[in-house]
């Protein structure tokens, strides 16, 4: 394993240790802005890019490291370089296109993904870093905004088992889970799964409170009954009062639950797999988008239904 990655696979057995790393972090988002603070924390020496110059001139006045003018002279010299970007389009812009950090990686270096991409683009990923002497890491994230901020997100990763070895001790900086699942794309696909799984409860949410108030059921009393048993989820704890209340403007917006969904409707279809309920949920948040609801939280999908 050449220079770099074999220092950042001693990590792996032995701990941080005071060891560093340059580390580039590319989007600063919700997500990313939380994960490449942990980064800078544990130490590591670490260049921000975002297409929005002012935020990252704004991360590094808040929290240090130093900024960069594009992803590739952000990437140059770097042992790792992390991107959580909005899609499929933004990643391959800040890897594949133009001054893409794809350009100026040196051999040797490990790239992680936190973006929630397509398969297919993280399989290009994989071959094109391949070819360029570096590893890949396709790594969506679960979590949501408190689990960046608290550093305790899951990490859903596919690629070979060297990438993920070389990426781990990184990961640990803002990770509470870090689970291999396969090869490249596997990562992406298994967040899939996890959008389709909240799909399917935010519905079931959605029309169990509209049920309860129909009912004229008192719902704090139902949340007290409810939370504490089989029927319970993250998301009725979490997401439960805040419905009630109608109000939308806890974290994950429609607009990306949308995105995710379609992902996961086109992979499917690849794949030969039948979402039907995962299919029509999303056209349910097409008819949310459609009241003026995209950016607000995902539970919004319970507006569309009558009171």
């Amino acid at each position: 394993m050449p220079g770099a990655l074999a220092h950042l696979a001693d990590w792996r057995n032995h701990g941080y240790s005071g060891a560093m790393a340059k580390v580039t972090f590319i989007g600063l988002g919700v997500m990313g802005r939380a994960i490449a603070r942990h980064l800078l924390s544990a130490g590591h020496d670490v260049t921000v890019y975002n297409r929005t110059a002012s935020k990252a001139d704004a991360w590094v006045a808040a929290h240090g490291g130093r900024s960069a003018p594009t992803p590739a002279a952000a990437a140059e010299g770097a042992d790792a370089v992390f991107t959580c970007v909005g899609a499929d389009p933004d990643l391959e812009a800040v890897t594949l296109r133009g001054d893409g950090c794809f350009r100026t990686m040196k051999p040797g270096a490990v790239f992680v993904d936190h973006t929630t991409a397509s398969a297919r683009i993280a399989r290009q990923l994989a071959v094109e870093g391949k070819d360029r002497g570096f590893l890949v890491v396709d790594g969506p994230v679960s979590g949501g905004q408190a689990g960046a901020e608290a550093g305790k997100l899951s990490v859903m990763c596919g690629g070979s088992e060297k990438a993920v070895a070389a990426a781990e001790p990184l990961m640990k900086a803002y990770a509470a889970r870090i689970v291999h699942v396969g090869g490249a794309g596997a990562g992406q696909q298994t967040k899939m799964v996890n959008q389709v799984c909240i799909a399917g409860t935010m519905q079931a949410i959605a029309e169990a409170l509209r049920f309860a108030q129909a009912a004229e059921l008192d719902v704090d009393k139902v949340f007290e009954a409810v939370s504490a048993g089989a029927a319970s989820s993250w998301y009725f704890v979490n997401r439960w009062k805040s419905m009630a209340a109608e109000q939308f403007d806890e974290g994950f917006a429609v607009d990306w639950m949308r995105k995710d969904l379609g992902l996961a409707l086109e992979e499917a279809r690849a794949n030969g797999a039948t979402l039907p309920a995962a299919a029509l949920i999303d056209q349910f948040y097409a008819e949310v988008q459609a009241m003026g609801a995209g950016r607000q939280d995902l539970s919004a999908l319970v507006r569309r239904i009558k009171q």
